[in-house]
């Protein structure tokens, strides 16, 4: 009896229907839970006069671009889920507002104070949830830096040179120097991945980890080079160029100068 229940219920028409909401549900769910471990909101952190000030700021100086509720347009992307971390990081290095289309957007003087730029933080921020402003204890220097030198080797250095010297990349991209740049943005440039870099979230590199790569770079930024004079810490290439034009440049103007006094 209780079989041929199951056998009707199965050819019920609506059966599937159910089996399919159920199945999206399952996976809604799990992705809204994978997404919220690794990604968080920063809407409660900023006040609702904020975000009314961010609003403002965004419609006036931002709209063209990334249109009127920051859906994207054709001249810029859609900054809905991107969080406040992209935006405290573009905006506080200068990177935006853009000055010019081209491959790379550069770092230029900033544009906003920070009471601006958190306030445009805070109005993208309230869009949807995304990447938090770090908190100061994981832009401290106070990590492991030996360990973060292995993380930053392993993830890293590809493009930024081990010492973060940075370099070039395909069609006119490069990847920047990482001497001077604030532990936060470069926080935030790991969890929001800019431009060429990719998104290294809290399932890749945990906020320790990230720590660790920032206190390693502080490190080497305060430390100069053992070994001397660093060339640009660009590696064997300059060091190479400079034993050609210098060392050995120096001993055939030696020797042709002891041949001329033996003459």
């Amino acid at each position: 009896m209780f079989k041929r229940k199951i056998n009707n219920a199965r050819r019920n028409p609506f059966a599937a229907i159910l089996v399919i909401a159920a199945g999206l549900l399952v996976a809604g769910g799990g992705y809204a839970g994978a997404t919220a471990a690794v990604s968080h909101s920063t809407s409660g952190a900023y006040t609702a006069d904020q975000v009314t000030e961010g609003s403002k700021l965004f419609l006036t100086n931002c709209a063209s671009c990334h249109g009127k509720h920051a859906e994207g347009t054709n001249y810029g992307p859609s900054l809905i889920g991107v969080g406040a971390a992209a935006v405290d990081f573009q905006v506080g290095t200068g990177r935006m507002p853009g000055q010019a289309s081209g491959p790379q957007l550069m770092k230029k003087p900033v544009q906003f104070t920070t009471e601006q730029t958190a306030a445009l933080a805070a109005y993208v921020s309230s869009l949807a949830p995304g990447p938090s402003v770090p908190d100061e204890r994981w832009t401290s220097t106070s990590g492991n830096t030996t360990r973060g030198g292995e993380l930053f080797r392993i993830n890293c250095a590809m493009c930024h040179n081990a010492v973060g010297a940075g370099g070039a990349l395909t069609e006119g991209k490069f990847a920047p120097v990482l001497k001077g740049v604030e532990a936060k943005h470069i926080y935030e440039a790991m969890v929001t991945g800019p431009q060429n870099m990719p998104v290294f979230n809290d399932a890749n590199l945990t906020p320790q980890d990230k720590n660790d790569i920032i206190s390693y770079l502080k490190y080497m930024e305060a430390n100069p080079s053992a070994g001397g004079e660093e060339l640009g810490s660009l590696g064997p290439v300059a060091e190479g160029l400079f034993l050609w034009l210098f060392v050995l440049g120096g001993i055939v103007a030696i020797t042709i100068w002891l041949g001329a006094k033996s003459n």
